[in-house]
């Protein structure tokens, strides 16, 4: 992972959740993790990491990611066990 997306992932657990996140830079981070990635309808996008599966919604018009959907990413992400090398 590039430091780029080790920057994304430090701010997808930040604590206040941040409301400024690019929904293209966590997809992005969210691949180089290793997750696949295919299209729903609509805005739906279904993520699969290490055998668990999320569906989320690409926000529009804005490409800033709710508060909610960061919290959600972040939840998915530890369900899926990833977490920041501070918190092993």
């Amino acid at each position: 992972m590039n430091a780029k997306y080790e920057r994304t992932l430090e701010r997808v657990f930040a604590d206040p959740t941040p409301a400024n996140l690019k929904w293209q830079d966590i997809e992005s981070m969210l691949v180089s993790l290793g997750a696949t990635i295919s299209e729903g309808s609509g805005s739906r996008v279904r993520v699969e990491l290490n055998g668990v599966i999320a569906v989320f919604h690409r926000p529009h018009p804005s490409p800033d990611t709710k508060r909610y959907a960061v919290r959600n990413i972040r939840d998915f992400l530890i369900a899926a066990g990833i977490r920041l090398d501070s918190e092993k």
